[in-house]
C-alpha cells in the first residue's frame, strides 16, 4: 500500500489510549488466509464497510470484510461519538448554488435519514450504544458568531441566548446556542461492535489484519490480495476513508485529505465539579469556530473534547496537538483544570476537494464502488453511504443526492498536497480570530 502520510500516522501511536478500546472487548476475528469466493469484497472495517455488509447480507449476499487493523481500528473506533447532521463542509446556501435548490434540500434530507438509519440500526439490532442528547447544539463563541446563528436559526431548533445557557447546564464563555432536534451521541466502538456481530450472524466473513495489498481484475470480476491469500469477488467497495492508500485502487490516488482530529477524556466528574463550571448537560454541543471544538459530558460523568489540528504526524508532532488540546480545554472549561485528563488520542478524518462525500461506482472500474470523505460526521454518514453501496450492489437505485453521486476531483499537487493544509488552516485560524 501507498499512504499519505508516514507509517507512524497508521501505527498504534497516535490510537494510544483511546478511551473507547477500554468500554468493549475486542473480538477474536480471524486473519484471513487462503482462498475464499464470496459475491462482495468489502475492503475497510468501518461504518461504511460494515454497514454495507449488514445490508447486502440481510438482502442474501455473500460478503467478507478485509480490515488492515481490526475492525473500528481507523476513524470509526476512535472519533467523538456524535450522530449528526453533517457529511459536507458546504452549507445549505454553498449547496444550492452549486448543484440547484432541489440538490440541495435532497442533500439536507439525506443528512437527515442518515442519523435515522443509526437509530433504527441500534433499535432494530438491540445494540446498546450508551446513546444520549437530545439534537445537538453550536455554541456562539463569539458575538459575531451569535449574529450568524441568529440569522440562520430554523423554526425546527431552538436559539439559546447567552443568560439562559447556564440554566440549561451549558455553562462557560459562549454568546449563545443554537439547538437542531436531530442527531444523538453514542459509544462509537459499542455501536461498531453491533453492526460486526449481526453482519456475522447472517453469515459475513469479517477479518483483522488482512490488508488489501492488490486488487486485480478477472473475467468474473476481482481478485484481492492479502498477505496470507486471496479473495474472488465479483464487486469490490473501497470503504477506507482517511485511511485509505493511494494504489488500492489507483483511482484513489489524490482524491481524498485525511486531516487530523484529536480528543480528550477525563476522569469522571463529581456534582460539584459539574456545578462549578455550569456544564451539567449531556448535549453534545460544538462551537461556531472553523477549527472547531466539539465536546460532551457522557453519561458516566466523564467529559469528552475534540478539536481539529495536527497537520504533521509523528511522535513529537502527536506530543504537541495533545498538549494544545489540554489547553484549549483549560482554557474553555477553567473550572476543571485539576481535573485530570485520563485519555487522550488522535486520528484522521477525511475531505474531497468537493467538500462533500462520494458513493459510486469507480469511474472505468464495473463492479468496484467507493464511498469517503465524510468530512468529520462519518458515524451517520458512512453508515448511510454503506447502505447505498449496499443497494449499487445489488442493481438497486440509491435515490442519493447529486452532491454526493458525483466522482471528486484530484486534489493538485498528488502525493505532496498536504502542503496545501497549513495556508487553509492558517486562514481558518485568522477567520476564528477576526470573529471575535
Amino acid at each position: 500500500m501507498k499512504r499519505l502520510f508516514p507509517d507512524y500516522t497508521y501505527g498504534p501511536g497516535p490510537r494510544q489510549n483511546c478511551w473507547w478500546d477500554e468500554t468493549i472487548p475486542t473480538p477474536d476475528w480471524p486473519v484471513q488466509s487462503g482462498d475464499l469466493s464470496v459475491d462482495v469484497a468489502v475492503i475497510g472495517g468501518g461504518f461504511t464497510g460494515l454497514s454495507a455488509a449488514l445490508h447486502l447480507a440481510e438482502a442474501g449476499t455473500s460478503v467478507a470484510v478485509l480490515e488492515a487493523g481490526t475492525p473500528g481500528w481507523g476513524a470509526s473506533g476512535r472519533n467523538g461519538g456524535f450522530c449528526c447532521l453533517g457529511g459536507s463542509k458546504l452549507g445549505q446556501t454553498a449547496l444550492a448554488r452549486r448543484y440547484g435548490d432541489e440538490a440541495a434540500r435532497f442533500y439536507g434530507q439525506a443528512e437527515i435519514d442518515a442519523v435515522q438509519l443509526v437509530k433504527d440500526l441500534l433499535s432494530l439490532h438491540g445494540i446498546d450504544a450508551d446513546t444520549h442528547s437530545k439534537g445537538e447544539t453550536q455554541l456562539a463563541h463569539s458575538a459575531r458568531a451569535m449574529e450568524h446563528l441568529r440569522r440562520g436559526a430554523e423554526a425546527t431548533g431552538t436559539l439559546h441566548e447567552a443568560h439562559e445557557l447556564r440554566g440549561l447546564g451549558l455553562g462557560g464563555a459562549f454568546h449563545g446556542a443554537y439547538t437542531n432536534p436531530v442527531g444523538f451521541a453514542l459509544n462509537p466502538r459499542k455501536y461498531l461492535f453491533g453492526l460486526a456481530r449481526t453482519a456475522q450472524s447472517l453469515g459475513v466473513h469479517v477479518y483483522q489484519k488482512t490488508a488489501a495489498e492488490q486488487i486485480g481484475k478477472t473475467r468474473s470480476g476481482f481478485e484481492v490480495q492479502t498477505a496470507s491469500g486471496r479473495v474472488r469477488a465479483a464487486n469490490v467497495l473501497i470503504c477506507t476513508n482517511g485511511y485509505s492508500s493511494e494504489d488500492v485502487p489507483p483511482w484513489m490516488s489524490g482524491r481524498y485529505m485525511p486531516a487530523q482530529s484529536t480528543v480528550l477524556v477525563t476522569r469522571p466528574l463529581s456534582d460539584a465539579e459539574l456545578q462549578a463550571q455550569g456544564w451539567t448537560s449531556e448535549q453534545m454541543s460544538y462551537d461556531t469556530r472553523n477549527l472547531l471544538h466539539y465536546f460532551r459530558l457522557m453519561p458516566d460523568r466523564r467529559f469528552l473534547f475534540g478539536m481539529r489540528g495536527g497537520l504533521r504526524s509523528s511522535p513529537g508532532a502527536e506530543a504537541a496537538i495533545r498538549k494544545t488540546v489540554q489547553r484549549d480545554f483549560h482554557t474553555m472549561f477553567p473550572q476543571w483544570k485539576a481535573v485530570e485528563v485520563t485519555h487522550m488520542w488522535s486520528g484522521m478524518v477525511c475531505m474531497s476537494r468537493k467538500l462533500t462525500p462520494f458513493v459510486g461506482q469507480v469511474p472505468d472500474n464495473p463492479g468496484m464502488f467507493a464511498a469517503f470523505a465524510y468530512h468529520g460526521n462519518g458515524v451517520a454518514m458512512g453508515t448511510y453511504c454503506g447502505r447505498a453501496l449496499a443497494q449499487m450492489v445489488r442493481g438497486r437505485e440509491a435515490e442519493l443526492p447529486l452532491p454526493i453521486t458525483q466522482a471528486p476531483p484530484r486534489f493538485p499537487f498528488g502525493g505532496w498536497r498536504r502542503v496545501l493544509m497549513p495556508p487553509v488552516y492558517a486562514a481558518m485560524a485568522i477567520a476564528d480570530r477576526f470573529s471575535l
